[in-house]
């Protein structure tokens, strides 16, 4: 095995495309990326200096200085959870479009099915969201431009920097993996010195501020969340680092592109999280300490991280800052992009999606699925367009989307897991991959997901978000319909069985067609 762990060797790549091969898939999409990168892709989604920034005032304008003391830390684990058990499955099927394979394996057609909507809906929310709150960010931090903000400017913005970060990932994976690696080193580097630069510029480090809880529900908080009882809205304030650590699963789903997949996109879920969840936690609480004064801060909304920098940062070391934020978030994008296209790729292979022929089409030249990759980046644009216009009850765009984004993307991640629960061990998951923590801790991380996706789903649809319920059940309906009506017959699901054996010629003439 090579040493490296983001130097791709030839035993590794030879062993990954027998696995790939035994579930009866072909290697269409290039398989370069090394145990870096693959961790990189998840933590450049996660990155704290886009949802850990954009999301702020969910917290600060909640339960205050101890919506990050305690609830970034409590949202972190409750993630943390999640990616634990995900990884346990994902060594024993590293496929691109993880998920939707584990869902149909450990379950059904079915089960397969639902989560692959759920999750590739998730996908696409979250892109928007991070690309409508990279919007929110830029408009906030550079006002010198005189970009004013409303709806045509926003629009066209997002149009411009969804279809940059789709045309580098049409034209392969190679580099977008060297830009998703620069990323992880960027918000590394980025979230430190923010850190430093906070505590230098603070008025005094008062750390009984992060441990001290205030409810600012209402007009006293901006009007973030509505007047709600003191125990609820510290609640409420667990969607900031819930929604800011999700994207884990980009390691699975680029699992086809991975060399040692079975090692490496385990530990790339992981330690995403880990880091992101120690580094974030620096971040944010430096930046409480610097807050001048909560309750003032408190009442600046969505506003409260340019106040406190324009309060307390010389304004040459806040631009450079506010550059190097921005750059990270636009990264971000790119590898949600990455992530959204090898889910409909997967998806459309086994035949899911409309169009499904086109796409699962992968580039002979560019060897990335390119008609996924941009049907992703235009819905994602689409979503984030109509969730402006409709602007529902006064509610801001970004956080009609951000609500959404965590009910999809969780319930995609617990379903699988609830299936493992009761499958580990069985004919339907008989061997486990080599990333193994043992049936006692899966089965306990599993139930912790489970618990925790009630509370996600409780708090995720409160006002001002409870359109996100209306969405989820007109989701769920919709979905039914198209089951019942179309897909019961028509929809086969991944190869299992025979269906694997078969498809031995067909994998080798489509590896052929690819030059392979």
């Amino acid at each position: 095995m090579s040493t490296n762990p983001n130097t791709p060797g030839a035993g590794d790549i030879t062993e990954d495309v027998k696995i790939l091969h035994s579930m009866g898939y072909a290697q269409e999409l290039l398989r370069s990326m090394g145990g870096f990168s693959n961790f990189a892709i998840s933590f450049s989604i996660i990155c704290i200096l886009s949802g850990g920034i954009n999301s702020l005032a969910q917290a600060t304008s909640g339960a205050g200085g101890i919506g990050i003391g305690i609830g970034w830390p409590l949202g972190v684990m409750i993630s943390g959870v999640f990616a634990l058990a995900m990884a346990q499955i994902a060594s024993a099927y590293p496929t691109a479009g993880g998920l939707y394979h584990w869902g149909s394996i450990l379950g059904n057609r079915f089960s397969g099915w639902v989560t692959a909507w759920f999750n590739l809906l998730g996908l696409v929310t979250v892109l928007g969201a991070i690309n409508a709150g990279t919007w929110t960010f830029f408009e906030g931090a550079f006002p010198g431009l005189g970009i004013e903000n409303n709806l045509t400017n926003q629009t066209i913005f997002l149009a411009v920097i969804t279809g940059g970060m789709a045309a580098i990932n049409h034209f392969g994976i190679k580099l977008t993996a060297k830009l998703t690696d620069f990323s992880g080193y960027l918000i590394l580097i980025t979230a430190v010195v923010l850190a430093i630069v906070c505590l230098a510029y603070a008025p005094s480090w008062d750390v009984s501020r992060l441990f001290t809880f205030h409810n600012y529900s209402g007009d006293v908080g901006g009007g973030v969340w509505p007047e709600v009882s003191g125990g609820w809205v510290f609640l409420l304030g667990l969607l900031m680092p819930i929604y800011t650590i999700t994207g884990y699963d980009a390691s699975a789903h680029t699992s086809e592109e991975t060399v040692g997949a079975a090692r490496s996109v385990p530990r790339g879920i992981v330690t995403s999280v880990l880091w992101s969840g120690v580094f974030g936690y620096i971040m944010l609480c430096a930046f409480v300490l610097m807050i001048p004064d909560m309750d003032e801060a408190a009442k600046q909304g969505w506003n409260v991280f340019f106040w406190a920098m324009d309060a307390q940062v010389p304004a040459g070391l806040k631009e450079v800052l506010y550059v190097a934020i921005f750059i990270a978030q636009l990264l971000c994008g790119l590898a949600t992009v990455t992530s959204a296209s090898r889910m409909i790729f997967a998806f459309s292979r086994d035949g899911g999606l409309p169009f499904s022929k086109a796409l699962a089409k992968v580039s002979p030249s560019y060897r990335t699925p390119v008609a996924a990759i941009w049907t992703g980046a235009i819905l994602a644009w689409l979503f984030v367009w109509g969730a402006s216009v409709v602007s529902i009850a006064g509610t801001s765009a970004y956080a009609i989307v951000v609500s959404c984004t965590v009910i999809f993307l969780f319930f995609s991640f617990v379903i699988p897991i609830t299936l493992g629960l009761f499958t580990y061990g069985s004919s339907k998951w008989p061997k486990m991959g080599p990333w193994n923590i043992g049936r006692g801790a899966f089965s306990l991380f599993a139930v912790l997901s489970i618990v925790s996706m009630v509370l996600i789903f409780v708090i995720g649809v409160q006002p001002p978000n409870d359109w996100a319920l209306n969405i989820t059940i007109g989701f769920l309906i919709v979905t039914g319909i198209v089951w019942l009506v179309f897909e019961r017959r028509r929809f086969q699901g991944p190869p299992i069985g025979d269906m694997i054996a078969k498809k031995q010629a067909e994998i080798a003439a489509a590896e052929a067609a690819l030059g392979k």
